[in-house]
């Protein structure tokens, strides 16, 4: 569960480089691709361009190098030619990669065109659960703290966060101790320490955060049809608080 400062160094290239598959997506116009072409893009970029491996692919028996999510979709969306991203969707492109023996994992909500004002709001309220989550994070807190902030933030804008899927150790393993729940009580739970590593990925929904998974056994939907937005970081505590080793060029103001 605790990493020595040499392993950090090597996750520390795992995350820059995720980091630098969706400052490569950031540029790219979603709006007509099929969610298959993007699975394809990103495999690419991983394994030619950054000689890295997609660290989804084949675990768990998934086929695919990442999860797309499409508006009232929450998570585990597999990738299709028959699925056209189209002009006011949101999408939310979970990917991970292996380099040297350790994973990264990081997630972003894409706001693809024109997009309705309730649905760029919502996905303002998931990245900014997020945020909330990793600010409380640094030696001594809990976990029950990360929490409560990440479901405080939402409830105060009126959504709701899953409580079924949660984010969770990482390393060598892609899933990894302990479970990084987007709830919880301030001061309860794990105890953090100096060189843990984990996720913090809350998915907050516009509606109830009931959810249903459908028949190919990966989609994971909200019960109600309303829409879902995700985010998603790797983050390690340090001696003084927090290194969110997934950091994209564009989000060194909010670290």
């Amino acid at each position: 569960m605790v990493k020595t400062a040499d392993e950090i160094t090597l996750m520390r290239i795992s995350g820059r480089l995720l980091g630098s598959v969706f400052e490569m997506l950031d540029t790219i116009d979603l709006c007509g691709m099929s969610t298959m072409q993007i699975n394809d893009l990103v495999e690419r970029f991983i394994t030619e361009d950054l000689a890295a491996r997609p660290a989804s692919k084949g675990q768990y028996g998934f086929a695919y190098v990442l999860n797309c999510s499409i508006n009232d979709v929450v998570c585990h969306g597999v990738p299709s030619e028959d699925e056209i991203v189209s002009d006011g969707d949101i999408i939310n492109l979970d990917i991970t990669l292996e380099k040297n023996g350790f994973i990264a994992d990081s997630s972003k909500t894409y706001v693809v065109g024109n997009a309705p004002p309730p649905a760029k709001r919502l996905v303002q309220i998931a990245e900014g659960a997020m945020w909330a989550g990793i600010r409380k994070v640094r030696p001594g807190a809990h976990l029950g703290d990360v929490g409560y902030a990440i479901e405080k933030h939402a409830r105060k804008h009126g959504c709701s966060v899953v409580r079924e899927y949660c984010g969770h150790g990482i390393g060598r393993e892609m899933h990894e101790d302990p479970q990084v729940l987007n709830f919880g009580r301030p001061g309860r739970g794990l105890q953090l320490r100096e060189g843990m590593t984990f996720t913090i990925e809350p998915m907050v929904n516009l509606g109830s955060r009931q959810t249903v998974t459908r028949d190919d056994g990966w989609t994971v939907a909200t019960r109600d049809g309303k829409l879902s937005a995700q985010f998603e970081h790797t983050v390690a505590v340090t001696e003084s608080g927090v290194e969110v080793l997934t950091l994209r060029e564009g989000e060194r103001n909010r670290a």
